[in-house]
């Protein structure tokens, strides 16, 4: 505290104390199936705490659990019954509370979670204050320090720790968008949800001890890009083009591993399993498995230091502060006064037609027509994910079961493209026994393009011939 970043920022003296907290429940985890929380600390009062959000709530990421002044929760009926709870788990330290410049105060918990023989080190950072200070001194303290929003309160923490088991994802898959919500409030439960999901997924991509983390990671940004461009006629300016520019470039770094790791579990697990005695295929495989590891070793970086945590803050900060209400023109005040349901049936009218022009075959489509037309059926696809709820999914559902069907079916095309342009880049300076193997390896791929061209022309078929959910009575 008396060095670095935070210490750079005081304003006043240091306060330290004791801290100790237990967290209680009743034996069949009647508090926990609800995302609460009982909270007692050493002295005073019992906290009822909101750990996880609900189903479809909106949940601010980086914000601590809320205390809740409505105590009439089924699982919370006996939270004055001492004899019906059990304590989860706790954390005993120190508590230092820190006035910093701009009328900031800060608390720091570090301490001990302990439940049962367990015992791990954990920590909290609060910046409490006027809103844009707040956001302010988190960026800047974010450039040197390993700050991002938890993924999962303290109290959740303990209870995994006392289960021995994972924890739990706050928020997973695509945002569920209510019809009772505005146009703006879209946007930011669903940028809210997706932050969720990147950083969830964050420290398995880094890991890369499965292809996974990093493809959940992918698959969430990709959602909230299309997210920004989605809003962008309601919602638009320097902010949200910049944390779009952020999303891009970590993007970039994650292509690579993700391009191997498909490349390994896919066309080079056929190969090999084919001709498993061809030391040739085997050389390509080891490789094209040091490409892998060179590729998560430059994505890193990226994962563990600034850059995913400005990403983190950037989305907080437009969440909070709704930079585009002030930057925006007026005709997107319009776009965002009208009603949710008008707004999205229109961004799918456009996307619709986008595809559309394709006709009903495309069969004779040129390799780079085929591309363009599964990038914008990737685009309907993630908008219409978004929307459908606003019709309800049983009607949506048959639309993007075959919008799906489409997708994969380019998407395998897509893949043995990608995997031919890997294997140029890996025989280009790596010998005759390199250029056999991936010789081999593209002749598979090239194959393998065109079954799946035949499939996403079965698959087309189907599509265009699907019923307009947001055009239904």
């Amino acid at each position: 505290m008396r060095t670095g970043p935070l210490a750079a920022r005081r304003a006043g003296r240091a306060r330290g104390s004791a801290a100790e907290v237990t967290w209680l429940d009743t034996a069949e985890d009647s508090l926990a199936a609800e995302g609460l929380a009982l909270e007692q600390p050493r002295r005073g009062t019992p906290r009822l705490l909101r750990t996880r959000p609900e189903p479809d709530g909106f949940w601010r990421p980086g914000a601590p659990p809320a205390e809740l002044e409505d105590r009439d929760s089924p699982a919370a009926t006996d939270e004055t019954e001492a004899a019906a709870l059990r304590p989860v788990g706790s954390f005993a330290g120190r508590a230092t509370r820190l006035m910093l410049a701009d009328g900031v105060e800060a608390l720091l918990l570090r301490g001990q979670l302990r439940a049962a023989a367990q015992e791990v080190p954990a920590a909290r950072l609060t910046l409490a204050g006027p809103r844009p200070a707040v956001l302010a001194a988190m960026r800047d303290l974010a450039e040197a320090l390993p700050l991002l929003p938890p993924r999962a309160a303290l109290a959740e923490e303990a209870r995994a720790l006392a289960r021995g088991t994972p924890l739990v994802a706050r928020r997973l898959g695509p945002p569920r968008l209510d019809p009772t919500l505005d146009v703006e409030g879209a946007l930011v439960l669903a940028l809210g949800h997706l932050t969720e999901v990147l950083l969830w997924h964050a420290p398995a991509a880094a890991a890369g001890d499965t292809p996974d983390g990093v493809h959940q990671m992918r698959v969430a940004m990709r959602r909230m890009r299309s997210l920004l461009r989605v809003f962008r006629p309601a919602c638009e300016g320097s902010a949200l083009r910049g944390f779009d520019a952020r999303l891009k470039a970590l993007a970039a770094l994650l292509g690579p591993a993700r391009d191997w790791d498909v490349f390994l579990g896919g066309l080079g697990a056929e190969v090999a399993a084919a001709l498993p005695a061809e030391p040739r295929i085997a050389d390509l495989l080891r490789a094209a498995r040091a490409r892998r590891q060179a590729a998560y070793a430059a994505l890193r970086p990226a994962l563990e230091g600034p850059a995913l945590r400005r990403i983190a803050w950037d989305a907080v900060a437009l969440i909070e502060t709704r930079p585009w209400r002030t930057e925006a023109k007026e005709a997107a005040a319009e776009r965002r006064a009208e009603p949710l349901e008008e707004f999205a049936a229109s961004v799918l009218d456009k996307r619709w037609g986008r595809i559309a022009e394709a006709g009903e075959t495309i069969a004779t489509l040129p390799d780079a027509e085929f591309h363009a037309l599964r990038i914008e059926a990737k685009r309907l696809r993630y908008a219409a994910e978004l929307f459908a709820p606003l019709w309800g999914r049983k009607k949506a559902r048959r639309f993007l079961d075959r919008l799906a069907a489409v997708q994969e079916a380019f998407g395998l095309a897509n893949d043995a493209v990608v995997a031919r342009a890997l294997m140029a880049s890996l025989t280009a300076r790596g010998g005759a026994r390199l250029a056999w193997a991936g010789g081999v390896a593209e002749g598979w791929a090239l194959a393998r393009a065109r079954r799946a061209r035949g499939k996403a022309e079965a698959a087309w078929g189907d599509l265009i011939s699907a019923d307009l959910f947001w055009l239904q009575d």
